[in-house]
């Protein structure tokens, strides 16, 4: 079976290419299901429930998040209300929302496990210990994928052969950049560092270049609007056997619009 996992969708240039792109991708790529990061999505910083029921009417199986969970206000007393969506497990007790949820498929079932860096980021519970902590609670008999919203390639290459053999994939958001070492672990785990990014490509990560390129300049605060201009789809591509819970594939998925 496959699956595909997309990287940071951001602003409504992402959120037009994930609806327009994925059902068509299911078709051609066979695939089983659609995970989709989601966390930049409402103007470029977290989701509402109304967002998260367009990307699941659109093909999504699964939503995952990330630092900016919590980036539109309104969003805490709504994310208990939306289905198939997983919040970073890590944060702090107390906090609305799940960090992991089973999704049940017409043939098979699956795991969705959302976890956040600490390294160069907001203070998180210890993300190796909240790992052990979900697959203590999921079932044993069902595949794992990991979303690992994390700044530090170093963290994210430590965190998949933490979990090598545990968990069917480990795949990082967050920094927006696909890299090019997918690859599977010596005991069957699929990772990849970063899916990349569903948005603007003409854009620093995402964003207006003029505001990011004054801060730089100048050290000014600025707001960092979505950039607009054509847009980018990339994730991975993972083949797994859903009764041995390992993976035996992972491919880098990037599909451009032409730039105008």
């Amino acid at each position: 079976m496959k699956i595909l996992m997309i990287g940071d969708v951001v602003g409504s240039p992402g959120r037009k290419m994930f609806k327009r792109e994925i059902p068509r991708l299911r078709r051609e790529l066979g695939l089983a299901a659609v995970v989709v990061n989601a966390e930049n999505c409402a103007a470029g910083s977290g989701i509402t429930a109304a967002l998260a029921k367009e990307f699941l009417d659109a093909g999504a199986d699964a939503i995952t998040l990330g630092d900016h969970t919590w980036g539109q206000k309104e969003f805490a007393g709504q994310v208990d209300s939306v289905d198939r969506l997983v919040r970073p497990f890590n944060y702090a007790e107390g906090c609305p929302g799940k960090g992991w949820r089973i999704v049940t498929m017409p043939t098979f079932s699956f795991a969705v496990v959302n976890l956040l860096g600490r390294v160069f980021m907001q203070p998180v519970d210890c993300p190796f210990r909240a790992a052990d902590r979900a697959l203590a609670e999921i079932p044993k008999n069902i595949p794992v994928f990991v979303d690992f919203h994390a700044e530090a390639t170093s963290e994210k290459v430590a965190l998949a052969y933490y979990l090598d053999g545990r968990v069917t994939a480990v795949v990082g958001t967050h920094t927006h950049v696909q890299t090019s070492d997918a690859q599977i672990l010596p005991k069957g785990t699929a990772f990849l560092t970063d899916l990349g990014m569903t948005g603007p490509y003409v854009s620093s990560i995402g964003r207006d270049l003029k505001p990011v390129t004054k801060r730089f300049l100048t050290g000014m605060p600025s707001r960092f609007d979505v950039a607009e201009g054509p847009s980018v789809l990339e994730g991975a591509v993972i083949t797994f056997d859903p009764a041995a819970r390992t993976a035996s594939a992972i491919e880098t998925l990037r599909m451009r619009e032409p730039l105008q």
